[in-house]
């Protein structure tokens, strides 16, 4: 492959070409980077690049290699990978917005402990990726730099609130990418585009540094061509960290994946509740279709219930709010974000928190405000604390009976940019599949099962146990060894 292609390499495929020595750190690196150069005024994936730190990593991780073949030296597991990071992670000396003005000259004195944990392994950062403003949205509409588009149709949406995450990996500017998943954040843009995309079980890898929206249902997460991708990254970035108290003190597994596509003694769940009335016949189908597929690899099928899936939306939409109007009021004018000189208070938070918070932040404050209000606070975020409990408990019991449950990641493909922009409850219902598992703490993986008529990704979602994650890479791996849906390329 000449140096000019390097960039359609999966993350694999460029581990063991570098490792080789078919080529350097520094000519992939510039091959991600003149991608990103020619594709990035049409798809918009990233709101800053880092292309003099990107060379100066790969350049360092070229340097590693060489010396290590005097020296005999352990080289770091992903030494000289390029890697793309949504912008609601901190990063040492490159700024850091949320996707939003309130904190658009912002440039944090460290590193998330994810993404470290990634430099540490030797990757080289592209730059930061745009995102929904303050991980709020669910198509990357509501940035305040403008709207990534998806590269299958550049007239769609790539979902949120990642979407430029997503995008960069679909349109092959860079082979992997973070992501942050609160309600869906990284699987509904994977599914959009056409990509791998996992969200880890809630403690399994570290939010320090991950810049808040709703406490306890963030999570770090990762996009990749593929699972085998995913693990790769996945396996560095989890564990323990003593600056986050979320997280639980547990060996992290290898998630070493089988040389052959045997799912045999593994029991597979597909939930009632998750095909509905009014979704796309075509997302039905490519799923339901994955789903034969794994059974004829040898995996048990059966239906199961998780009969509070129906109340996850309402009760999302109280606890993420609600937790997002605390976290948020630290953007005050006086100890982060826009500084302007006012007289008075009120006229402080109009041109700081008023100026520099876009529409769906507002709305999300208020609404949170509004839950956790005297005289309402019992009635709707407590009562929305039990319910979880109860949406929690149904999946505790689902996995007593089967390792991993199969659905769709939405109802429907990517759809126009605009055309919910009048709508916000049809935009929250694009979340609807999702959202459970945040409430839940589960990890999910999702990844690419068919095209629809139009020529656009239908995702499917695996869904596993609390700490499970290597049986969510198992099948994922085991399907995308007999299919190719996830090596398939939007023509841009």
């Amino acid at each position: 492959m000449s140096a000019n292609n390097l960039h359609e390499l999966s993350l694999a495929q460029a581990l063991a070409g570098l490792q080789r020595g078919d080529f350097s750190s520094r000519e992939l690196t510039d091959a991600c980077l003149a991608r990103i150069d020619g594709l990035e005024t049409r798809v918009h994936a990233f709101i800053t690049l880092t292309p003099d730190l990107a060379r100066q990593q790969a350049d360092q991780a070229d340097a590693v290699r060489a010396r290590a073949k005097k020296t005999g030296e352990a080289l770091p597991p992903l030494l000289g990978l390029p890697v793309a990071v949504k912008d609601v992670l901190c990063t040492r000396g490159v700024r850091t917005t949320c996707g939003s003005r309130i904190l658009e000259n912002f440039v944090p004195p460290f590193n998330a402990t994810a993404v470290q944990r990634a430099l540490d392994a030797g990757m080289v950062l592209l730059g930061k990726t745009n995102n929904d403003e303050f991980a709020m949205g669910s198509s990357t509409e509501n940035s305040a730099y403008g709207p990534t588009r998806n590269p299958w149709d550049l007239a769609r949406v790539p979902g949120g609130s990642s979407g430029g995450s997503a995008a960069a990996v679909a349109a092959r500017m860079t082979p992997a990418a973070f992501g942050s998943d609160t309600g869906g954040s990284v699987r509904q843009p994977a599914s959009y585009c056409g990509i791998s995309g996992i969200k880890p079980t809630y403690g399994r890898v570290s939010r320090y540094g991950l810049v808040a929206y709703g406490s306890s249902l963030d999570s770090v997460g990762l996009f990749a061509r593929s699972a085998e991708d995913l693990s790769l990254v996945f396996s560095q970035i989890a564990g323990y960290d003593e600056r986050d108290a979320t997280t639980l003190d547990l060996p992290v597994p290898s998630y070493d994946l089988p040389q052959a596509p045997d799912l045999n003694g593994v029991r597979i769940g597909v939930p009632k509740e998750y095909f509905i009335a009014g979704m796309q016949a075509e997302v039905e189908a490519c799923v339901r279709q994955a789903i034969e597929q794994l059974q004829a690899l040898g995996a048990q099928v059966r239906e199961i219930s998780l009969p509070h899936t129906e109340y996850a939306l309402p009760v999302y939409y109280l606890i993420a709010p609600a937790e997002a109007s605390a976290n948020l009021a630290r953007y005050d004018g006086i100890r982060y974000g826009l500084s302007e000189e006012s007289e008075t208070m009120l006229e402080l938070y109009r041109r700081t928190r008023g100026a520099g918070f876009g529409s769906e932040v507002k709305r999300r404050i208020m609404l949170g405000t509004y839950a956790l209000s005297a005289g309402y606070y019992d009635a709707y975020y407590g009562q929305a604390q039990k319910v979880r409990t109860l949406i929690k408990r149904d999946f505790e019991q689902a996995f007593e009976q089967v390792d991993a449950i199969a659905c769709p990641v939405a109802p429907s493909t990517a759809f126009k940019l605009g055309e919910h922009a009048d709508d916000p409850l049809a935009m929250y219902l694009e979340d609807v599949f999702t959202l459970p598992i945040n409430l839940g703490g589960v990890p999910g993986l999702a990844f690419p099962a068919g095209f629809d008529r139009q020529g656009l990704p239908v995702g499917m979602q695996l869904l596993g146990g609390h700490f499970n994650e290597a049986v969510l890479f198992r099948i994922a791996h085991a399907y995308q060894m007999v299919t190719d849906w996830h090596t398939r390329a939007p023509a841009l």
